[in-house]
């Protein structure tokens, strides 16, 4: 007698609920097609639906979901904050785009304890401070009502810190997105913050008629304990920036989280294919039809205070050779390139294209330089 069980699965547009018929024995026929559905399966959540870092999840399902050999799934999530708990306690969740301050706050507040490492850190997250037109500069909002975002969301982390770091107190309001956008046109909130990589759709229809602007953030030595300058441009918002006027503001690191996986399970044999296939084909996504902040990626880049994925580190001890003394950059790239075709026949692996070659060195020379103005 066979019987219905209500089941859900994630999807990158929604989270829909589907009934799946069950029968007592299933046949073998139908094991192994759901052995292949799941074969290299990867979910990574990403919060909210109009961030920068889900459209970039996005771009990794179309580059590298081949619906054979491996599965990316993105996961919508509900915020920053939330992305560390689904990360943490969600059973399925492998992957989570999560801010380093965000990260950070978790730590120190001892939110969710337990171990939690690093794939890369990704691009740089800016700080969109929207307000009204008679909002001229920050400091004009002490005392007045700013919205922070949801609860959970990076903003609510980020926007109360840079406040408290420039000695200007506010009135916080916690709406979401989209929400705040609406007070913000009637005037029942002076400003809105947003934590999302430039540029943002949320933010693209916006026009100077709409009555509405961003702010400048000053950069001082507080701030700089956490964040990095940024800016936005008129390329980034036509509608919203004059040009050669650019609003000067902060950023946050974005970076690339992994669960507490259990070394030589499925799960982390998954994901360490997926880190191959990132670092390996970067180049792919950083070409023209996906999101321009994939140029910032640098896989060699570290995450201060957190401890990079064995699966991640192991690669990039393969796959990046030290400078050989006297030798020109066209000479060290052919010399990477035999070694390259070297490591590939010895593992038995497929040999590598001459765009992913080039991709890799450029990678090698950035990690190059970043290990040179460290020591």
């Amino acid at each position: 007698m066979n019987w219905f069980t209500l089941a859900s699965v994630r999807t990158p547009g929604a989270v829909a609920a589907f009934l799946v018929c069950a029968w007592p024995s299933a046949p073998a026929g139908a094991q192994s097609a759901a052995e292949r559905a799941n074969r290299g399966l990867v979910e990574i959540v990403a919060a909210g639906a109009d961030s920068t870092a889900l459209e970039m999840v996005q771009d990794l399902s179309q580059v590298f979901d081949d619906g054979g050999t491996r599965r990316v799934l993105p996961v919508i999530g509900k915020g920053a904050l939330q992305n560390v708990a689904d990360l943490k306690l969600l059973r399925g969740v492998d992957i989570a785009v999560i801010q380093a301050d965000v990260l950070d706050f978790a730590r120190r507040e001892r939110l969710y304890p337990g171990a939690m490492t690093y794939i890369a850190k990704l691009h740089d997250a800016e700080f969109h401070l929207l307000a009204r037109e008679d909002i001229r500069q920050i400091a004009d909002l002490a005392g007045k009502p700013v919205n922070f975002g949801a609860p959970g969301e990076g903003a609510a982390v980020t926007g109360p810190a840079v406040f408290e770091k420039l000695r200007i107190k506010v009135e916080p309001t916690s709406y979401p997105s989209a929400l705040a956008l609406e007070k913000l046109h009637s005037g029942e909130i002076a400003a809105a913050a947003y934590v999302i990589g430039k540029p943002a759709k949320l933010f693209s229809g916006l026009q100077p008629s709409d009555g509405l602007h961003l702010l400048s953030i000053p950069f001082n030595s507080q701030i700089s304990e956490s964040y990095v300058a940024g800016s936005l441009s008129h390329d980034d918002y036509p509608g919203m920036v004059p040009s050669k006027q650019p609003v000067e503001t902060i950023a946050v690191g974005m970076a690339m989280m992994v669960a507490n996986l259990i070394p030589g399970s499925e799960r982390y044999r998954n994901v360490a294919s997926f880190v191959d296939a990132l670092f390996t084909q970067l180049g792919r996504l950083q070409e023209a039809g996906h999101h321009p902040k994939w140029r910032e990626v640098d896989p060699a880049a570290e995450l201060p205070g957190w401890s990079r994925f064995p699966a991640a580190e192991s690669w990039l001890k393969r796959n990046v050779v030290a400078s050989a003394p006297g030798l020109s950059e066209q000479e060290l790239r052919t010399v990477f390139s035999k070694f390259l075709d070297e490591r590939s026949r010895s593992s038995g692996g497929r040999a590598l294209s001459a765009q992913e070659k080039d991709s890799l060195f450029d990678l090698f020379l950035r990690w190059r330089g970043n290990r040179q103005a460290s020591q």
